[in-house]
């Protein structure tokens, strides 16, 4: 069976800066979302019916998430990556995407960040050098500046654009964290054995 070449082409000296990560921090707002926050006010005391999972939610029922973000995810944890995620928001919507995907390492509801990022890394026994982070502004600074390897999406804040180093091409909630795995995927050596297996 003929081998296919992948076609996607990062440049060697990211790949080098992403080789040996072991975990990677995603935020949620404007990463693995749009960015939009879509909000419905009901009676005190009333709740939606959310149908993923079973979950009751009222306030924040809608988030927009991208299937091409969520397969990513999970080609990270078989390539031996972890995923975590670290959110300012939480809500019942956001914790059942996460629980769909396999993602166990995950804070809520926190604006500070780095203490979070490290309670994970020590949780996995890792440390900064083996870590990758995606965010899209200023609350996700503290963990982009001590990654190894930093994305931001191409709409992400300027602050947050000028110190990563990878821009993605598609926007957040569009791909963009998709990308982003995509680079791990290849630096880790995994990326073309595992499109093997689909194209069987």
């Amino acid at each position: 069976m003929k081998v296919v070449t992948p076609i996607v082409n990062f440049a060697p000296e990211l790949l080098l800066r992403a080789q040996g990560v072991k975990v990677a921090f995603f935020d949620i707002d404007g990463v693995l979302t749009d960015g939009g926050l879509y909000f419905s006010e009901y009676p005190d005391g009333h709740e939606l019916a959310v149908a993923n999972g079973g979950y009751r939610a009222s306030g924040e029922i809608v988030k927009r998430f991208n299937t091409l973000d969520g397969h990513g995810l999970k080609l990270l944890q078989r390539a031996g990556i972890t995923p975590a995620v670290i959110t300012g928001r939480d809500s019942h919507v956001l914790r059942a995407r996460l629980q769909a995907l396999g993602i166990t390492h995950a804070h809520f509801g926190t604006e500070d960040k780095r203490p979070a990022a490290e309670i994970t890394l020590q949780a996995l026994g890792l440390d900064w050098d083996a870590a990758a982070a995606m965010g899209d502004d200023w609350p996700d600074l503290p963990v982009l500046s001590r990654a190894a390897m930093s994305c931001a999406p191409v709409n992400a804040h300027a602050e947050v654009r000028a110190m990563a180093h990878y821009v993605t091409q598609a926007a957040g909630g569009h791909g963009a964290a998709r990308e982003f795995c995509d680079v791990l995927l290849v630096a880790s050596g995994r990326y073309a054995s595992l499109l093997e297996e689909y194209r069987q």
